[in-house]
């Protein structure tokens, strides 16, 4: 049988598919041992989140105060001493996480000024969150179409880190909108260059649902500092036309203003909604970026720019 143009075509995408997958898998290990060393860093030195209250797991026991109920008694431990034990279970506050991070093409720059594209950066974050998180219990998710519902353990932290890292990326640099259980929480990772017209109306709709959430940008330096000048031709990250600019170091105030306005219109759509948004360049190190956020999820923290 004769091969045709279309089953050429075919067989040409499936080995662009094939290398572009090799590639992914040969970056997997190192960017999960990335991250499992700054989870490990951050974690160290973080009080830990155990108090009494509903649960099943024990959690310890204490002397028994005027007005515990009298079938709180342990009376196999009072037995023991000349004391009365109340026995306490460890309070689970367990709650679902769901973690998102762009892996559109503008998250692949990365200027002279960094060592690490946006993208790495962001799922080397998000995979270090995840860890973290789940080392304290709770359960996580990605937020995709086919993704699987939030949990926690080592096994399931194997997966999601493959289908984090190796999952397919997309042109889209916004998350779905799916419908999210009441009361969950969101962490968005991403360089936010979208216009403000398309991303406040996704934070309403999942604020609307009782969605808590919050944005994590990812910034490379040469982004915020406009560094460049002299003639210069900046090309199109998602198939746009280069432009060519000379004595492009004039327009660095207006450059400024304007990215300036756009981040305090992300500012105010998260606080309007009740959210969160924090900044991270690519040249600093991802271990504050990673505990600040750690801190907000926990809620010993509130962050509002």
């Amino acid at each position: 049988m004769a091969e045709t143009a279309q089953d050429r075509e075919a067989a040409g995408s499936m080995i662009s598919l094939r290398r572009a997958a090799g590639a992914l898998s040969s970056a997997l290990p190192g960017l999960i041992l990335q991250a499992e060393r700054i989870a490990s860093t951050v974690s160290i030195g973080e009080h830990g989140r155990r108090r009494p209250g509903i649960g099943e797991a024990f959690w310890q026991f204490r002397h028994y105060s005027p007005g515990d109920a009298a079938n709180k008694i342990d009376w196999r431990q009072s037995a023991k001493s000349q004391h009365h034990f109340v026995r306490e279970n460890e309070w689970q506050g367990a709650q679902s996480v769901w973690l998102w991070c762009d892996r559109s093409s503008s998250m692949n720059y990365c200027s002279a000024f960094a060592s690490q594209t946006k993208r790495e950066r962001a799922l080397i974050l998000g995979l270090a969150l995840a860890s973290l998180l789940m080392r304290g219990g709770e359960r996580i998710g990605l937020l995709q179409q086919d993704g699987r519902l939030p949990a926690s353990g080592r096994a399931a932290n194997a997966r999601l880190a493959e289908n984090m890292v190796l999952g397919l990326g997309g042109e889209s640099d916004l998350p779905p909108l799916l419908p999210l259980p009441r009361y969950a929480r969101l962490v968005l990772i991403s360089d936010f260059l979208s216009p403000l017209e398309t991303i406040a109306p996704l934070i309403n709709a999942y604020a609307a649902s009782g969605v808590k959430g919050h944005l994590l940008q990812i910034m490379d330096p040469a982004e915020e500092d406009f560094p460049f000048t002299g003639r210069v031709r900046f090309e199109g990250m998602k198939g746009e036309a280069d432009v060519t600019i000379g004595r492009v170091e004039d327009l660095r105030g207006a450059y400024h203003r304007r990215l300036q306005q756009h981040q305090d219109g992300l500012r105010a759509a998260c606080h309007a909604a009740g959210w969160s948004l924090a900044n991270h360049r690519t040249d600093r190190s991802p271990h504050l970026a990673l505990l600040a956020l750690h801190q907000v999820l926990s809620g010993s923290l509130r962050v509002s720019g």
